[in-house]
C-alpha cells in the first residue's frame, strides 16, 4: 500500500468527495415539473399511442391486412384477422393492438408498405384495467382521427417515415472525373 492510498483511507477522501457533491447539489433549485400543472411540448415524431391511418381521399383505412406490421413486431403484440371480400380481396377484419407489450420500437411503421400504421406523439394516457389498453381496429381509427388527422398526419410521415426519392440519387460526379473517364 503506498503513502497516497493510506492518507486516502484514513482521511476517507472518496466519502468527502461524495459528500462534496452531494452538499453542491442541496442548493441548487429543483429541476421536477409539477406534473399535471407544468406539461411539457410534444416532441415531433414521438413514438407514442398507436393508430391506423385512414385515406384522406376515400375517409376508409389504408391497411390491407398483409401482416408485415405483426410480421416485423418483436414484442408481437399485434393480431390481425383477415378475411376475403366480394372481390376476391383481403378484407381486416380485426385488427388488435396489445399497448402493454409494445416496446415502441415503430417497426410496424417502418414495415407497412402502404404507411397504414403510425405513432402518434400523444404519450399521456393512462388506464385502471388491462383491456383499456388493448386497442381495437375501431380504436386505432379513432386515435387518427383524435391526434392525426390533416396536414399533422402529412406532416408526420414526411418528415419522419419513408424513404424519399432523393435518398436514392447516385452522387454527382465532378466534372474533372468525367473528362479523365473518357
Amino acid at each position: 500500500m503506498t503513502v497516497k492510498e493510506l492518507v486516502g483511507k484514513v482521511f476517507m477522501v472518496e466519502i468527502l468527495k461524495g459528500l462534496a457533491l452531494t452538499f453542491k447539489h442541496m442548493v441548487r433549485p429543483a429541476v421536477t415539473r409539477q406534473y399535471p400543472d407544468e406539461k411539457r411540448e410534444p416532441v415531433p415524431g414521438a413514438r407514442a399511442l398507436h393508430a391506423l391511418v385512414r385515406d384522406p381521399e376515400t375517409g376508409r383505412e389504408k391497411c390491407v391486412g398483409c401482416g408485415l406490421c405483426a410480421a416485423m413486431c418483436p414484442s408481437q403484440c399485434i393480431h390481425i384477422y383477415t378475411s376475403e371480400g366480394d372481390d376476391h380481396k383481403k378484407v381486416v377484419d380485426r385488427y388488435e393492438v396489445d399497448v402493454l407489450r409494445c416496446i415502441f420500437c415503430a417497426l410496424c411503421v417502418e414495415a407497412c408498405p402502404y404507411g397504414a400504421v403510425a405513432l402518434t406523439p400523444h404519450f399521456e394516457y393512462a388506464g385502471f384495467t388491462r383491456d383499456e389498453f388493448y386497442y381495437t381496429k375501431e380504436r386505432l381509427l379513432e386515435n387518427w382521427d383524435k391526434y392525426m388527422a390533416g396536414p399533422v398526419g402529412t406532416e408526420y410521415f414526411e418528415k419522419f417515415w419513408g424513404p424519399k426519392a432523393g435518398d436514392f440519387n447516385a452522387p454527382a460526379i465532378p466534372q474533372d472525373k468525367e473528362r479523365k473517364a473518357s
